[in-house]
């Protein structure tokens, strides 16, 4: 039987240059074109066997049965656990790709917890020697070549490095050692050295790779081409003259033109028939590929663009099965349901809504917002569509009248709606960016609800009326007054020490202009409704700004840090007045 594809993975901590490897591998610049310099999405590139011979000529002995490795590059930034998980479980072999300078990460850790769960065996890629101070880089060689050019102080500090990396893999019960001192690579982790950059050791690991998967999975079925077609897929996307298109991976068996398919849909399977297969240039990284070649058949491992009908409610992230038997399509339905369990998404009675492209990308923002505890009402995968703005627009929190949209269209009227409703809409393609915007603008937002609440309540304020300076006796009272302690404004009432509310302040004056506030010790006339000096209060009285019982308590708990010493002072003095009849005002 034909051997399949090997399938190896490329994990690892965000900027270790997992897809710039790949880009020295394949002579592309994907990482150029990645959002956000960040890798969103499982991509896969096909690296034929010749290419790789060519690449590792100098140091090919043994004879090569397989017909290449597909390789599939999985996002490091610390929100994508799921989809690294996905890229893991489909591959044979994985690379773990580790700054050499920098060491072990929290997503280097994470990385082969997965790979230890999941048993892939895998190499280490000990990335950017040619960032060790002293390295003369040479472009394209081989590890051992350029090694044997460095200084021995350089040497020594390569040494040294790789054996840090090599005590933290013995940490995680893995026994590991530099590649060419290897006597079993069964029972030990191989640890390259390499510069994704140069491409200098970039040839003994394509080597190991082939040598590992001809060595350990030859005998393995899972690299045999048989039976019907599995695949998983990795983003459903309009094509201009093809129309709706799905990018996927195959990773068992042969699929053929006009092959039964049954894939997981967004609310139940769906169930169709393949109208043409395309495959990408060899060596064309799927993401950023242009030009794909149409064939009537294609074996695993392979990723692939499939034309079929009626797709556009396929789950992006989900497997897909070709279909010989009635039997096919109950064993599928069991698996998914599997799948459905374990990626069930609780959610919140109040919250954000979000949307996204893909499974993977939805659980990977859901993780995010998560660990910021950001409650979440609803989660989907699609477009954003008015009736989000309308389920946004019931929140109560205005914190949370919001939609994040990950990688998704924004369809027509949306915005208009969402002014309508005061929704605020996030949307973009990179995801830890989206989650950024989401929480400054709620910081800001915050600070905007603060200040409002702090200008709307009324605050302390202690008067002393001056007697010499009495303008009018009544309708309305006119007063000079003197600030003894917090702050007077327009619209307050006052209350004598008694508790006895009299008159409500209708306008401050300094010097002939008109104010809204006066503050501690200004000396300022006030015109005060509904009392008459002399009767209810006396022309040397001292007058409190009667607090609603509401604001009390708002000041009492949540704004006391806001208040200067002489607003606290006058505050107990109110508070003492008004509970000397009720003990529980204000509690």
């Amino acid at each position: 039987m034909a051997l399949r594809t090997p399938i190896v993975s490329v994990v690892g901590h965000v900027d270790h240059g997992k897809t710039t490897l790949l880009d020295t591998i394949r002579g592309s610049r994907v990482v150029k074109k990645e959002a956000g310099g960040i890798t969103q999405h499982i991509g896969a590139t096909e690296i034929p066997i010749d290419v790789i011979m060519d690449i590792s000529k100098k140091l090919s002995r043994t004879k090569v049965t397989i017909p290449g490795l597909l390789f599939i590059d999985t996002p490091g930034h610390h929100a994508f656990t799921n989809l690294r998980r996905r890229g893991s479980a489909l591959a044979d072999l994985a690379v773990l790709v580790v700054d050499i300078n920098e060491g072990f990460k929290p997503q280097t850790h994470e990385a082969i917890n997965i790979l230890k769960a999941l048993r892939t065996p895998f190499v280490v890629a000990a990335n950017k020697i040619d960032r060790i101070a002293g390295w003369q880089s040479f472009n394209t060689y081989s590890f051992i070549e350029s090694f044997n050019q460095q200084e021995d102080m350089v040497k020594t500090k390569l040494e040294e490095q790789l054996y840090e990396l090599i005590g933290e893999l013995y940490s995680t019960n893995f026994q590991a050692e530099r590649f060419d001192r290897i006597t079993d690579f069964q029972r030990t982790v191989c640890v390259v050295p390499i510069s994704a950059k140069t491409g200098e050791g970039v040839a003994e690991l394509l080597m190991i790779l082939v040598g590992l998967a001809q060595k350990f999975l030859e005998d393995n079925l899972k690299l045999h081409v048989s039976g019907k077609a599995r695949g998983t897929v990795l983003e459903i996307k309009e094509e201009r003259g093809i129309g709706l298109t799905m990018d996927a991976i195959l990773y068992d068996g042969t699929l053929h033109t006009g092959d039964k398919l049954i894939i997981g849909g967004i609310e139940e399977p769906v169930i169709t028939h393949v109208k043409g297969i395309f495959k990408p240039r060899e060596m064309a990284e799927m993401r950023v590929e242009s030009k794909f070649k149409k064939v009537d058949e294609v074996s695993a491992a392979a990723g692939i663009k499939i034309v079929a009908q009626d797709i556009e409610n396929v789950l992006a992230g989900s497997e897909f099965s070709s279909v010989e038997k009635e039997e096919d399509i109950e064993e599928f339905l069991k698996e998914m349901k599997k799948e459905y369990e374990s990626i069930k998404i609780e959610t919140d009675e109040e919250g954000i809504i979000v949307k996204a492209d893909a499974i993977g990308s939805l659980e990977a923002i859901i993780n995010e917002l998560r660990n910021e505890n950001i409650p979440i009402r609803i989660a989907e995968v699609g477009n954003i569509t008015k009736r989000d703005v309308i389920e946004a627009g019931t929140v109560k929190n205005p914190l949370l009248k919001v939609i994040i949209g990950f990688n998704v269209k924004i369809l027509p009227g949306v915005e208009e709606e969402a002014s309508t409703y005061d929704v605020r809409i996030f949307h973009g393609n990179v995801i830890y960016k989206l989650i950024e915007d989401f929480k400054e603008w709620e910081e800001e937002e915050q600070k905007k609800i603060e200040k409002m609440k702090v200008e709307t309540i009324i605050r302390p304020g202690k008067i002393e009326l001056l007697p010499d300076f009495i303008f009018r006796r009544s309708k309305p009272a006119i007063a000079g007054v003197r600030v003894l302690g917090g702050e007077l404004r327009n619209g307050v009432k006052l209350m004598k020490t008694n508790g006895t509310v009299v008159g409500q302040v209708k306008g401050i004056q300094d010097r002939g202009e008109n104010v809204g506030i006066a503050k501690t010790g200004s000396e300022v006339a006030v015109s005060i409704d509904g009392v008459m000096i002399g009767r209810q209060i006396k022309e040397d009285e001292i007058l409190y700004v009667d607090i609603p019982e509401k604001h009390a308590k708002i000041l009492e708990t949540d704004l006391a840090g806001s208040m200067t010493s002489d607003e606290m002072v006058v505050f107990e003095e109110f508070l003492n007045i008004k509970r000397r009849n009720n003990p529980f005002w204000g509690k």
